[in-house]
């Protein structure tokens, strides 16, 4: 079985744009290694995830790449990108989608990621 990575992005918010680029690089170096990765957005991080914010953010002052790059890079990569159920119904409003390559998964699938020795974890 190749290794298998789930990362979670809480405090990167859309505030700090410069916070959300290190889980999303940490995520295509493990893609590099052939790691199984999928991301799980909470709380007020799960606005990453609504079409066409990241693109409006940009992670430095050289504007070379905006979040929205980075996010597609992963998916790219078939990171999948997973949305907490109650995080989105928090911070995201009721106009709102979420860009095309988000799914869903509530606490329990990253808690479950957590106990499962079969995984390693990270958060953000």
């Amino acid at each position: 079985m190749s290794e298998q990575l789930a990362i979670l992005i809480w405090a990167a918010t859309p505030e700090r744009p410069e916070l959300v680029v290190t889980p999303l690089v940490h995520a295509l170096a493990a893609r590099a290694l052939d790691a199984r990765v999928e991301i799980h957005f909470a709380g007020p991080a799960v606005r990453w995830l609504v079409e066409g914010l990241a693109d409006t953010a940009w992670p430095s002052a050289s504007r070379d790449k905006s979040v929205g790059d980075f996010l597609r890079e992963v998916a790219a990569e078939d990171v999948r990108l997973l949305a907490c159920g109650m995080a989105r119904a928090a911070w995201v409003g009721e106009h709102e989608c979420l860009v095309a390559q988000a799914a869903s998964a509530g606490a329990t699938a990253f808690v479950a990621r957590v106990l499962d020795p079969h995984w390693h974890t990270l958060t953000f």
